[in-house]
């Protein structure tokens, strides 16, 4: 696809007693049985950026319920879920707090979780031209092997970050592809995506994203954010698609995101929404005024490594044996300060709207 192709993102309205159907409708208006082939094992590419139940933070169980019913229904039989492979987020504890093994159980699937030690990586040489991947990790680029050859459908919610103003189709990618060391492309964060893009569009038959807003995060996400109801779902097959239009929700001009124009200007994906064809609703005049300027104590140290004055220390502080404070610290700021003293609070409040009583009935 090029960038003057004309893309198809859907997005519709939905509300807590119908998002399973809805899920449904969003993907079928979307064209997803068009970019999936049915012959070939489809990964349910599974968000996990807090082991805790955070709004907008991580894939929703109604979302990954409303997917996998979607799929058996329309002839899908081959389903891996695959979770995020994190030195900072527990991704058994996280499949359990955020409900997703509930919904797994109830369908009989059991999750690929990319942090366990018996899951193979292997060297992957892209054929498309790498912005950044192949001189950050110039011992060679390694994705997971279980990867290779299958349909991905990419599960992320509609969210703002510290690091790339909004995440979505494109950064879920940022979880799966890349391992432990990944930290090491923060500095280079957009030329990342855009990299990763270029893999996928190589690796997977078919790719396809829909995207969770019935609660969305505005502020330094992606987790310290303020949840706000929006009760919408997006889905799409053109990442670079997708990720603008919610860019555009949220309140962003989409191409002023280094991601999303890169990807567009080297024809991975359309990031102009005039040249993207938006079914199910209007959203012309929506604007949520989100803002994407904000960080939280973590962020803003970790922004002096990558952009700051401590630039020349990057590679001491991230790339030794001195690593490990940076993952302590993190835990200790968002687990032990943030959350007891903000998050609780918040989700307490989201609790009561009828999405937290949909969370709790799983």
């Amino acid at each position: 696809m090029t960038a003057e192709a004309r893309s198809r993102v859907a997005v519709v309205y939905t509300s807590a007693p119908t998002v399973l159907s809805d899920v449904a409708r969003v993907m079928r208006l979307a064209g997803y049985t068009d970019a999936l082939p049915r012959d070939v094992e489809t990964l349910l590419k599974i968000n996990i950026s807090w082991q805790h139940y955070y709004p907008a933070c991580s894939t929703t169980p109604w979302q990954l319920e409303g997917v996998i019913r979607t799929l058996r229904q329309d002839g899908y039989e081959k389903l891996l879920p695959a979770q995020n492979g994190t030195v900072v987020v527990d991704s058994h504890e996280g499949e359990v707090k955020n409900k997703h093994k509930a919904v797994l159980d109830k369908f009989g699937l059991k999750s690929l979780h990319l942090s366990d030690k018996d899951v193979p990586w292997v060297d992957f040489k892209p054929k498309g031209e790498m912005l950044v991947l192949d001189k950050v990790f110039t011992d060679g680029i390694k994705i997971p092997e279980a990867f290779i050859g299958k349909n991905i459908i990419h599960l992320p919610t509609l969210k703002t970050h510290v690091f790339t103003t909004t995440t979505g189709a494109m950064k879920n990618a940022f979880g799966g592809l890349l391992g432990y060391r990944r930290h090491w492309t923060h500095s280079v964060i957009h030329e990342t995506l855009v990299d990763l893009l270029t893999i996928q569009k190589e690796i997977h038959p078919g790719i396809f994203a829909v995207m969770d807003g019935t609660i969305a995060g505005d502020g330094p996400g992606p987790r310290a954010m303020r949840p706000h109801v929006k009760n919408l779902l997006i889905a799409g097959a053109d990442q670079v698609a997708v990720d603008a239009v919610a860019a555009k929700l949220m309140g962003f001009d989409p191409m002023s995101l280094k991601f999303i124009r890169l990807a567009h200007e080297r024809g991975l994906g359309c990031g102009d929404v005039g040249r993207i064809e938006v079914v199910g609703m209007d959203i012309s005049d929506i604007n949520f005024g989100f803002r994407g300027d904000e960080d939280t104590l973590a962020s803003r140290g970790q922004k002096l490594i990558y952009w700051g004055p401590l630039k020349p220390f990057e590679k001491l502080l991230l790339r030794t044996p001195l690593v490990p404070w940076a993952f302590f610290a993190s835990n200790v700021y968002y687990n032990y300060f943030w959350y007891p003293l903000l998050g609780r609070k918040r989700v307490k409040q989201a609790l009561q709207t009828e999405w937290g009583k949909l969370f709790q009935s799983y």
